[in-house]
């Protein structure tokens, strides 16, 4: 009987052991994700139940605020733009959490991140509830001219400003209007999400910083990286004139655009975006070469974005298995193959070698502040990478000035200011391409880095990055340059 009674004692031991680690777990170390999880209904009832304070962009234009109402919520969350902010501030919702600026800064939003404080006597009297309110880094003048330039075509568009990493524009197409998703009759909000849902468009994607695709000859930056980087013999070496290269181990060639014939140093590949020559430069470079810069610019790691759920990693294939020369290889190189990136990561490829090869963090907070205006937390820029010398950055910078002078990117162009700037077209199915571009302006003083694609265009022999997306990006650096 004592032997029995040990072994129930000890039984109920471990499983009270067992009981406080795991209320340990609970309460301590998982309390805060806990807390803040956006499907926690407590931590939504209690958050539309206090004031929140508004998202406004650099300029000035609020896009999101509350309004008082009579129901049991007492507010309804607001966004006066529609749909062109909803890749940046996200949604609030009573039934489907927050995204974006919203879920990011919530705890600023709702007043609870401000603690207390008094500034006047009356203040000691009062039980005013606190709010923060956050000021964007993005412009309303530059975002306006972005989403109407981009239109009805499936793609994005990001601008940022190279030394600081902050936002200027973000948009994307589709989109979706969060509003529905912020109101109190809970089944129209249902429905409103279910039917986002269902859309095979897929409009509450943002595709600026959580979609891939191939990027083209834009990926030819970072080619040209390599070479310079890692073997500079490469950046003066002449390849021959072709029009096609023929592919080790395969019956098959790799073509130029269109069947033109190029050749000659970097300058000139650049300039014409030769496939041929960048194609066997890649081969010169080998796999570890080219995998290392590219993940030297980011690829395999998400960029730090503040806007929930965050950026997506873009993709350099796993090399293990290749040979020096397989023709994967030779297609990588020029952006094809597996190679996938965002348009976030294409724009901060430009911003990189505009800010003479310091990659900062990408953010879209400037600054938040109280309800009486006092500043409670500004944005400090912060680099993220370092994956170019400043000395290769500016041998970058003079070839992509070469681009936009006389190469594939002349619808670039400014009067008057120098652009720098990379088209690339990536094939995806059937006739249809990807048009890109990235760039940056000044070329001398950089204020503005972009990336832009519009996908799946048809008509293949049409479809170039100089000739579809370029007048979108000029369109967008002109109204950054302009704007107050």
């Amino acid at each position: 009987m004592t032997r029995q009674i040990k072994i129930l004692a000890i039984a109920l031991m471990v499983l009270y052991s067992a009981v406080f680690l795991k209320l340990n777990q609970i309460q301590v170390v998982q309390a805060h994700d806990l807390a803040h999880d956006p499907r926690n209904s407590r931590v939504a009832t209690r958050d539309f139940a206090r004031p929140r304070g508004v998202i406004q962009t650099a300029d000035g234009i609020v896009v999101a605020q509350s309004t008082p109402t009579d129901d049991q919520l007492k507010r309804l969350r607001q966004y006066p733009a529609g749909p062109l902010y909803a890749p940046v501030t996200g949604y609030f919702s009573f039934t489907f959490g927050a995204a974006g600026i919203e879920r990011d800064y919530t705890d600023y939003l709702s007043g609870r991140n401000l603690g207390s404080s008094v500034k006047h006597l009356s203040d000691v009297f009062s039980d005013k509830e606190r709010t923060g309110n956050v000021t964007l880094t993005i412009r309303d003048a530059v975002q306006r001219v972005a989403a109407q330039q981009l239109g009805n075509r499936r793609g994005a568009v990001v601008a940022i400003d190279p030394t600081t990493g902050g936002l200027i524009a973000l948009v994307n197409f589709p989109t979706f209007d969060p509003n529905p998703l912020a109101g109190h009759d809970q089944k129209a909000v249902r429905d409103a999400w279910n039917a986002l849902e269902a859309d095979p468009a897929k409009p509450r994607l943002p595709r600026a910083y959580r979609e891939i695709y191939a990027p083209g000859s834009t990926f030819k930056l970072v080619t040209a990286s390599a070479a310079l980087e890692r073997k500079p013999e490469l950046a003066t070496k002449s390849y021959p004139f072709l029009r096609q290269l023929d592919l080790p181990h395969t019956n098959n060639d790799l073509p130029n655009f269109g069947g033109s014939s190029c050749g000659g140093v970097m300058p000139q590949l650049l300039k014409v975006s030769c496939n041929t020559g960048f194609a066997q430069m890649g081969l010169d470079l080998g796999t570890d070469a080219l995998l290392g810069e590219a993940e030297d610019y980011g690829f395999g790691s998400r960029p730090p974005l503040d806007l929930a759920p965050g950026s997506v990693a873009s993709r350099f294939p796993d090399s293990s298995g290749w040979l020096r020369d397989d023709p994967a290889l030779a297609q990588s190189a020029i952006g094809q193959n597996d190679v996938a990136a965002t348009p976030l990561q294409m724009a901060l490829i430009a911003a990189a070698i505009a800010n003479h090869g310091v990659l900062m963090k990408p953010h879209a907070m400037g600054e938040i502040r109280d309800d009486e205006g006092d500043v409670i937390r500004r944005y400090l820029p912060t680099s993220w990478r370092k994956p170019i010398t400043a000395d290769v950055a500016d041998q970058l910078t003079q070839m992509m000035i070469g681009v936009v002078q006389g190469g594939t990117a002349t619808g670039l162009a400014l009067p008057g200011i120098k652009v720098a700037g990379k088209t690339g077209t990536a094939q995806t199915t059937g006739k249809n391409a990807h048009a890109w571009i990235v760039g940056f302006a000044p070329a001398d003083a950089p204020k503005i880095a972009v990336a832009v694609i519009v996908e799946s265009q048809p008509g293949l022999g049409d479809v170039t990055g100089g000739r579809i997306a370029a007048p979108i990006a000029r369109a967008v650096i002109q109204a950054a340059l302009n704007a107050p």
